[in-house]
């Protein structure tokens, strides 16, 4: 099951209440959902994780915390699907975003790109709105899928557990 391989991965619920860190959230923590490992929870976080990391703002994982607590979903998971967007990947992903809200806008005015941060804030002016569109919908069209992909994968994988078991169960009565 997924949920096994996920459980010897993620935290049990007492190690997770008493991190000194997460000590300012107080009785938060005490949801239950916040840890459970069912498809709901897993796709959920998923798909909530992918979605604000194709937000281009500071403080992803906080966000994606606080988000998943409001949404009762797994926590762990949601904070860890952020971090699709890295040092790494962040320029190609939103620069991508970037195109697709410049095309949606049908915007034919595009400033010369150049992969700088001071490139970025100088242009920041022009390009804010192509680009959180652009972020707006990859990222639900990215969560989207995310949500419906998990939870079918989550499902195949319970019928063939359910299928396995009961061959195993029949050939023990023959």
């Amino acid at each position: 099951m997924p949920r096994k391989f996920l459980k010897r991965l993620l935290p049990d619920q007492q190690r997770f209440k008493t991190r000194q860190e997460l000590r300012f959230l107080g009785r938060l923590l005490d949801d239950p959902f916040l840890l459970h490992l069912n498809r709901h929870s897993v796709a959920g976080a998923c798909a909530l994780g992918l979605f604000v990391a194709f937000i281009p703002v500071p403080g992803q994982m906080a966000i994606a915390g606080l988000l998943a607590i409001l949404f009762r979903v797994n926590l762990v998971l949601s904070v860890i699907a952020v971090w699709i967007t890295n040092p790494v990947t962040m320029p190609p992903i939103f620069y991508f975003c970037y195109r697709v809200g410049s095309r949606i806008l049908g915007s034919t005015e595009r400033a010369p790109f150049v992969l700088s941060l001071e490139w970025f804030w100088h242009e920041l002016g022009t390009i804010w709105q192509p680009l959180l569109l652009g972020c707006l919908v990859v990222g639900s069209i990215v969560s989207a899928l995310a949500y419906l992909s998990v939870s079918l994968i989550w499902r195949l994988h319970v019928a063939l557990a359910v299928r396995r078991r009961r061959n195993r169960r029949n050939r023990k009565r023959l």
